[in-house]
Formats: C-alpha cells, sequence, structure tokens
C-alpha cells in the first residue's frame, strides 16, 4: 500500500486545514541558569544552544515528550525529549495541549529545517526569531473533532517514530561492525608485524629505502595550476595541480609532529601515477610493491614520538626518518605479511566506504517517507 493510499484510508474523507502553529500552541521560553549552577551529572538535561546537554540540573521546567527549538548557537535545530528536562533561555518548548500531537509536530518540524535554517540571522551567534516558526502553516487532519485530529497525528507520527527507530537501529549495528572490522585488522597486525624477541634483523628506515626529499616542491596556493594531478601534503591530497614531479609508486611519510602525535589521519601512505609532493611529506622510493606497502603498515603501527624533534615546530626530520629501526624479515616473509594485511585493509576499507553510504540511504528513505505523510494538499490561499 502506498503511503498516499495510507493517507486516504486513514483521514477517512476528513478535512484537512493548514494553521499557523502560533494560532495552535503558543512556544514558551526556557529560563536562563549561570554556570555555577550546572552539574556535571545529574538527573535533568539542560539545554541551552544546542541539543547536546550544556549540562544537568536538580529540577526540570519541561515536562517528558514535548518539542523543543534551540534559537540561538546551533539554531533552527529541532529536538524532542521523552524525559522531562530543563530548558533554558535560548530554548522555546511547545506546551502539551488538546490539539497539536507532539511527535507530530516534532516531525513536521524537521521537514521545514530548510526553510527554518533560512530564517536564521548569521552573525558571530547565529539567531532565530522564534515567529519563524510560529509563522508556520502545519496540516491538522479533522481539526473540529480534536480527538479525531489527535488520532490521526498519533498514527502518522507513530510510523515515522518506527522509520526513525529502524535508521537509528542500522546505524547501531552499522558502527558497531565497522568498529569490530577495526579492531580485527588492528589485531592482526600488531601479530603480523610483531618481531619482539624473534630472530630477524633490524635496519634502519635509510637502508631499505631511496629519499627523494630533495624533488619536493612546495607550490603556494596562489601559483597552483588547477588541473588532475593530486598534490599530496602532510596528511593526503591538498590540491590537484596542472604539473607533476614524481611519476609511479612511491611512500610518503608525514613530517608534520602534531600529525604524528595526534594520530588523526595515516602517517605514512602509498601514492600511485603523476603527483606533485610539498615538503610536508618525505617521499620514499622502495624497490618492490610488498617492502613499500611492508614500510607503510609497519610505520602506521609504531609509535614515532622518539623520532619527533622541535619544540615550536615539532616535525619527523629527515635523519630521524631515516634512523627509524624497522624489523627486516626475507621478501617472501613480507609478501605474505602485506598479502594478509591488503585483505583485511581492503574490507576494513569497504565497510568504511559502504556503511555509511547505506545509513545515508536509510535517512533519506525516512525523509522521503515523512514528507510524503506530512505532504496533505494546501489550499492556495494558506501558503505564506
Amino acid at each position: 500500500m502506498s503511503c498516499v493510499s495510507f493517507i486516504d484510508k486513514l483521514l477517512c474523507g476528513v478535512t484537512v486545514k493548514w494553521i499557523q502553529v502560533g494560532e495552535l500552541i503558543s512556544p514558551q521560553r526556557g529560563r536562563r541558569l549561570v554556570k555555577s549552577q550546572l552539574e556535571e551529572t545529574g538527573t535533568y538535561a539542560v539545554y541551552q544552544n544546542s541539543l547536546k546537554p550544556l549540562g544537568y540540573y536538580h529540577e526540570s521546567n519541561v515536562p517528558a515528550g514535548i518539542t523543543f527549538v534551540i534559537v540561538a548557537g546551533a539554531a533552527g535545530d529541532i529536538g524532542f525529549n521523552d524525559v522531562a528536562f530543563w530548558a533554558a533561555d535560548d530554548v522555546y518548548f511547545f506546551p502539551a495541549g488538546n490539539v497539536v500531537n507532539q511527535k507530530y509536530l516534532y516531525h513536521f518540524l524537521l521537514t521545514k529545517r530548510h526553510e527554518i535554517s533560512s530564517q536564521v540571522r548569521r552573525a558571530s551567534v547565529p539567531r532565530l526569531s522564534i515567529a519563524a516558526i510560529e509563522k508556520l502553516s502545519i496540516p491538522i487532519p479533522c481539526p473540529e473533532i480534536p480527538e479525531k485530529s489527535l488520532e490521526i497525528q498519533a498514527e502518522i507520527a507513530r510510523i515515522l517514530d518506527a522509520f526513525t527507530e529502524l535508521t537509528d537501529e542500522l546505524t547501531a549495528e552499522l558502527t558497531a561492525e565497522l568498529t569490530a572490522r577495526k579492531k580485527q585488522y588492528n589485531y592482526y597486525r600488531d601479530q603480523l608485524l610483531n618481531f619482539e624477541g624473534g630472530d630477524v634483523e633490524w635496519k634502519a628506515l635509510g637502508e631499505l629505502a631511496e629519499n627523494l626529499d630533495s624533488m619536493r616542491r612546495p607550490i603556494t596556493s596562489s601559483l597552483r595550476n588547477p588541473g588532475d594531478i593530486p598534490y599530496y601534503g602532510a596528511s593526503g591530497v591538498v590540491d590537484h595541480v596542472k604539473d607533476y614531479i614524481f611519476d609511479g609508486d612511491f611512500l610518503l611519510v608525514s613530517e608534520d609532529g602534531a600529525n604524528l602525535l595526534a594520530r588523526s589521519t595515516p602517517i605514512a601512505f602509498s601514492v600511485s601515477g603523476k603527483s606533485w609532493v610539498n615538503n610536508h611529506a618525505h617521499v620514499l622510493k622502495f624497490e618492490t610493491y610488498a617492502e613499500r606497502r611492508y614500510a607503510e603498515y609497519y610505520l602506521n603501527k609504531i609509535d614515532l614520538t622518539p623520532y619527533i624533534s622541535g619544540a615550536a615546530q615539532p616535525k619527523l626530520n629527515k635523519k630521524n626518518l631515516e634512523n627509524i629501526s624497522i624489523p627486516n624479515p626475507s621478501l617472501e616473509d613480507k609478501k605474505r605479511i602485506v598479502s594478509i594485511l591488503d585483505k583485511f585493509d581492503a574490507l576494513t576499507n569497504s565497510a568504511t566506504e559502504d556503511f555509511p553510504r547505506e545509513i545515508e540511504l536509510r535517512q533519506k528513505q525516512y525523509a522521503y517517507y515523512r514528507d510524503l505523510l506530512l505532504s496533505f494538499p494546501k489550499p492556495e490561499e494558506a501558503v505564506i
């Protein structure tokens, strides 16, 4: 059954009237709390300028099951809470009444996020006038019979809640699966690259690879000619340019000390084909694919802090890079290790790309049905 036929059956011929939100329910402003009144943990969450609690308080000023709007900071964000909470002065909430179902109102306002966002005044602190919400027209089925109207609204809200729950469950499951895959990958990587106490030769990185740092050249952003050639920096592609310096397979290693310490991105990453590299990434050339990938996996595993120098601007300089000690098993062992880790890497990367895409598709599906369920015919004279 389509949503359209379902709505027709649900309405069963009753009228739908578009009424401004402010005519149905008057939003109330929350009350300010000073920082000293907030608690790190407590019974009631305090919402101020985002949907993330600012802190906690021992009292509430909004009961459970209420829709609210942030009007400063993350202005325009729409919230709903199943439990009581404290609304601060940058929050407006809609008191419960006998005309509008709170969850129905919440889902409706979500369909108007773009329109609401366009009304936000962009300044040092973004702000939204609550009048922008009050002027929105919301479809009210069977307004002349409030009890029947609330039943219809509740059923539509129930369906949309079910879509939301399914989306949340999928997101949690896929996130857990991705986390498990990454842990599994890290486990096998650590096991395969653990040579402590083993009978293996250790060599300095400078003995295993040719350093091509002397060929690097930075280009200021204003002088870069746009093109198809990737322009690499400390943590990956910075831009795309017209010319290239390198052509082949290389290992780039970040020399940015802050990046190395934070490890927010891979420390070492392989590049292939034509490329340009600035002076924020070291360039290493290896004889074979296995040797390059082996070094890449190993460098991304170990702690490079002892090799970072400089206080104001910590760096992994060329000398320290080449002095990094690496276990050097036979080429056959390197090929075996790389073959196993490549498979795990492919599985993890596919999940990293596919799972967010699947979640996005489910979110779009929810938005589609939400908009369809709330798209009642609107008379021309009701359009604002």
